[in-house]
């Protein structure tokens, strides 16, 4: 199974944080936001290549971070040449690339790489290979409306198959939100070439879900483990307060 990590954005709404440093790379608690996405999806145990797709802008960054990375046998990054988040390709187009640049044929896990979560890796892997006649993505219920408002919003039915899928709704019908965490067997990938031939909104991945879920089997995993989405300069701060004192507590301080 192979791994892609998508972090060529830009993260302007962390501005000032972001300017010279992308945001998979800045510290929640003791370790980055991407060595935490690593720790989680080396928990797999068939887990052979882990891709990392960076913009032109930060690519170095992502080299200095390599050399020292607990799992780079593991790792290889890719360029997707953009410098500046006007000309940014999208995560679609991004996860494209890494398809054809990398020639994956394997079973896909995606991880967007402004992510921090608890989630049982084990336990989706399972759902998702025994839904393999679909896609399956990691839906957790934030319990909010308002909040709900910027992600994108899930309903699934009694068979935990997607049947609608709003990104960034005004008026949410629910608070279970994806958490760009999405597996796609590997007889399934030819649906995000075909996305990117035909679909001009290639930012968010949900806008490809929402469009998947109309033409393909899309099933939710519901996991109720901690999961911290990195949009904003609050949302960062409480997620560091949250691990460095988890950490703290972890190591015997007050």
């Amino acid at each position: 199974m192979k791994i892609v990590i998508l972090a060529a954005g830009y993260a302007v709404r962390l501005h000032p944080l972001t300017l010279n440093m992308p945001k998979p790379l800045l510290k929640i608690g003791k370790k980055s936001i991407i060595d935490r996405i690593i720790d989680k999806v080396v928990e797999l145990d068939d887990v052979d290549e882990i891709d990392v797709v960076s913009n032109g802008r930060f690519f170095s960054k992502f080299e200095d971070w390599l050399k020292s990375a607990k799992h780079k046998e593991l790792i290889c990054l890719v360029n997707d040449g953009t410098t500046t988040n006007d000309t940014r390709l999208g995560a679609i187009n991004d996860l494209d690339l890494v398809i054809r640049e990398r020639a994956v044929s394997d079973d896909l896990l995606i991880v967007a790489g402004d992510n921090v979560f608890e989630l049982d890796m084990e336990d989706f892997i399972g759902f998702a290979r025994k839904n393999q006649d679909g896609i399956s993505i990691a839906v957790h219920d934030i319990k909010e409306i308002d909040a709900a408002k910027n992600f994108g919003v899930i309903t699934i039915d009694s068979g935990n198959r997607v049947v609608d899928f709003d990104e960034k709704p005004q008026f949410p019908r629910s608070t279970l939100v994806s958490t760009g965490i999405y597996y796609f067997p590997k007889k399934k990938l030819s649906f995000i070439k075909d996305y990117v031939k035909m679909a001009n909104k290639l930012d968010a991945p949900g806008y490809y879900i929402s469009w998947l879920s109309k033409v393909e089997k899309v099933y939710g995993y519901k996991f109720l483990e901690d999961w911290c989405d990195i949009g904003n300069i609050e949302s960062y701060e409480k997620a560091d307060k949250k691990y460095t004192e988890k950490e703290n507590r972890a190591n015997g301080k007050a």
